[in-house]
């Protein structure tokens, strides 16, 4: 497991950081974008929890620590034995909650508006950064090998916290809906 006796090292002040596999890398290239961008996401996925409760805070739990998981699979170049990966049961968990919820959601009608209650309004924004998160994988798989799986993970991720969000305002009076034109004059 992990041990940090010290959290500053100096050994990035040039601006490079370390891999799994011991390579050093420029902070500035995708590879370092996708896992600052996993943070992100993980840490606005914990501003969401600070207002649920039930399973969806359970979920979302579950989900923070698998995206430390995915964290450690993008900083791990290239085929490593023992290297922590996602793996296809992980995303298919991911699809089988989003199914869940989704049973008892209307069908929408229209776009709808990342807004409505904070826990609704945490989870939109945290979706939003999870779709970020996944364009900077992306990147990242155009130059270079990313485990297929990870790519899908985010996807079904951003698709979690939408379904997530709908499922928390349908609770609370639900969507706030798009109103194309509404304040044209």
């Amino acid at each position: 497991m992990v041990k940090l006796n010290k959290i500053y090292t100096r050994t990035g002040d040039a601006g490079q950081s370390g891999l799994v596999d011991g390579s050093r890398v420029s902070k500035a290239c995708a590879r370092m974008h996708a896992i600052g961008e996993v943070d992100e996401a993980n840490s606005a996925i914990g501003l969401a929890i600070a207002e649920l409760d039930g399973e969806a805070k359970a979920a979302l739990s579950r989900i923070q620590n698998e995206l430390f998981d995915l964290g450690a699979d993008l900083a791990t170049p290239g085929e490593m034995e023992g290297a922590l990966r996602i793996v296809a049961p992980q995303v298919e968990r991911l699809e089988a909650e989003i199914d869940a919820m989704n049973e008892d959601l209307s069908p929408l009608t229209s776009f709808i508006l990342p807004a409505g209650s904070r826990a609704v309004s945490a989870l939109h924004l945290a979706r939003a950064t999870a779709r970020r998160a996944e364009r900077w994988t992306v990147a990242l798989a155009e130059e270079a090998q990313v485990n297929p799986h990870a790519l899908a993970y985010l996807n079904r991720l951003s698709d979690h916290l939408f379904v997530t969000a709908r499922h928390v305002a349908a609770m609370s009076g639900g969507d706030v809906l798009w109103q194309p034109g509404a304040t044209r004059t």
